[in-house]
């Protein structure tokens, strides 16, 4: 097909060397044999795969087989061109929770009054100032995933008292939009253009310099995507990891003792493709008394928290996020700690349904708990 052979040429997937190291590195293909990213790219290249397989989205782009490729060939990339080619023909994949958050998403490109700020509480936050503090998703995660205690909004309120701590009083505004990387690897490139357009205008009338995020998903959209349709954007997109991080090590912020052994999880939009592995390691052992045990696969070897961008949970999901709490489970700890939201969604998830022994926690939570 015309539209696959072009992409071929775009991503210079035709420099494969069909040596299957991709497959063999994919956490979908260790437990859905039907699944080969091998296999994808040699259909291409041959001429023979269509748009209408849904394997295209069964691929969970966390750039595990990327990282390792010989030929340096970026799959979700490709993977994610695929899509805005399928999506055009009419072509998606299986929404998870009926399609709620593609709903919310399309709805955030409309003229719409929203509630996202009822959290804030007594926090002291800014109508214009250089810091915006990007909220993300969260304050509607916080009503989706309540029944198994996830994606909470305490989060938020933890990262504004962290940056308060600092002596930063942050925009935080009402008329935020979801920063549109779903729609963005879900094919819709519409939707998610709408979505940035919106949040764009918002943050530049805020008169902000930075922009801090501690959403993995958003901090990689605004960084990586963000530019390459929009341009120079006029401001900073900051991950608050490199914030706390400086600010601890001036002695900014001090922490209080936590005596306990704990594991972490790279999550794959932190990790492999924004290259942040040191900073949240360092983090987790500036609390006194803490343990850091890592687990045999971590850094770039991380495994996937199972689904990503709201689409095609299966029992593979669920295979692999249990397989990766027991090997959490396995390095004695008491506590797997991570720092994206949706890892975390999905691992409470997991432990909910099997009821599995092991404590998850986002690393700002953590963080939050602990500052003097």
């Amino acid at each position: 097909m015309a539209e696959i052979a072009e992409l071929i040429q775009m991503t210079n997937t035709h420099f494969c060397l069909d040596c299957g190291v991709c497959t063999g590195s994919c956490p979908v293909a260790r437990v859905f044999s039907d699944f080969s990213p091998r296999q994808i790219i040699e259909k291409c290249l041959y001429g023979i795969e269509d748009l209408s397989d849904e394997n295209i989205w069964n691929c969970l782009t966390c750039a595990q087989c990327s990282v390792r490729c010989p030929a340096n060939i970026n799959f979700p990339e490709f993977i994610r061109l695929m899509r805005d080619e399928a999506y055009s023909k009419g072509y998606s994949g299986t929404l998870t929770h009926n399609g709620m958050l593609h709903t919310i998403w399309s709805l955030q490109t409309k003229g719409i009054t929203q509630n996202r700020t009822f959290w804030i509480g007594d926090g002291k936050t800014s109508e214009k100032g250089d810091v915006f503090y990007f909220v993300g998703c969260r304050p509607y995660f916080d009503v989706i995933f309540r029944d198994i205690n996830a994606g909470s909004i305490e989060n938020c309120k933890n990262i504004l008292k962290i940056l308060n701590a600092s002596g930063i009083e942050p925009v935080v505004s009402n008329d935020e939009r979801c920063c549109g990387h779903d729609a963005l690897w879900n094919g819709d490139e519409e939707t998610f253009k709408k979505l940035a357009e919106i949040n764009i205008e918002i943050i530049k009338a805020s008169g902000a310099k930075k922009v801090v995020f501690n959403c993995p998903e958003g901090y990689l959209t605004f960084r990586d995507f963000y530019p390459r349709y929009f341009g120079d954007l006029g401001f900073e997109p900051v991950h608050i990891i490199d914030f706390l991080t400086e600010k601890i090590a001036d002695g900014a912020l001090e922490l209080s003792e936590f005596p306990e052994v704990v594991t972490y999880h790279d999550p794959c939009r932190l990790g492999r493709l924004s290259g942040i592995f040191d900073p949240p390691r360092e983090l987790i052992k500036s609390i006194p008394g803490i343990e850091l045990r890592e687990m045999p696969r971590s850094r770039e070897n991380s495994v996937c928290c199972g689904t990503s961008g709201w689409i095609n949970c299966s029992n593979c999901s669920k295979e692999i996020q249990v397989q990766r709490l027991s090997e959490a489970s396995a390095t004695g700890a008491s506590t797997l700690v991570t720092a994206c939201p949706k890892c975390q969604i999905h691992f409470r998830c997991a432990k909910s349904a099997f009821d599995l022994d092991i404590e998850i926690v986002d690393l700002y939570d953590l963080i939050s708990e602990h500052l003097k």
